[in-house]
């Protein structure tokens, strides 16, 4: 398959986790604490560890499917800029508590989402 339909399968997948990420933003969540970008985070985190585990379990998944889900849809719906730049605000504003609070949470709670993605893989699979 030719370098521009890999390109489109990307640019596809991407406009889907744009969008996923955009809904999950206007949830009317009241609180200073970004848990809307941590919550997208997780679930970016157990998509991308699912999308792995299947892909590395079954040789018939087709490379355009990976170029889709795990660089457009994940690529696009993950928010690791917008996380640090939220971080980075609550250390700004003497927030230091919230902010060491909000980069442990994402980190440890995006590696156990990688792990129950692909453990929930195995049921699937």
């Amino acid at each position: 398959m030719s370098i521009i339909m890999r390109f489109l399968f990307v640019a596809f997948g991407g406009a889907l986790g744009a969008i996923g990420r955009y809904a999950i933003s206007l949830l009317p969540v009241k609180t200073s604490f970004p848990v809307l970008t941590l919550i997208t985070n997780i679930l970016g985190a157990m998509l991308i560890g699912f999308i792995t585990a299947i892909v590395s379990n079954n040789s018939e998944v087709s490379q355009n499917t990976v170029l889709f889900w795990k660089t457009g849809v994940c690529g696009g719906f993950t928010t690791f800029s917008t996380f640090s730049l939220e971080a980075y605000a609550l250390f700004e504003n003497k927030a230091y508590l919230s902010g060491g609070i909000y980069i442990f949470l994402s980190v440890i709670c995006c590696l156990i989402g990688i792990f129950c993605g692909k453990k929930l893989a195995i049921f699937v699979h």
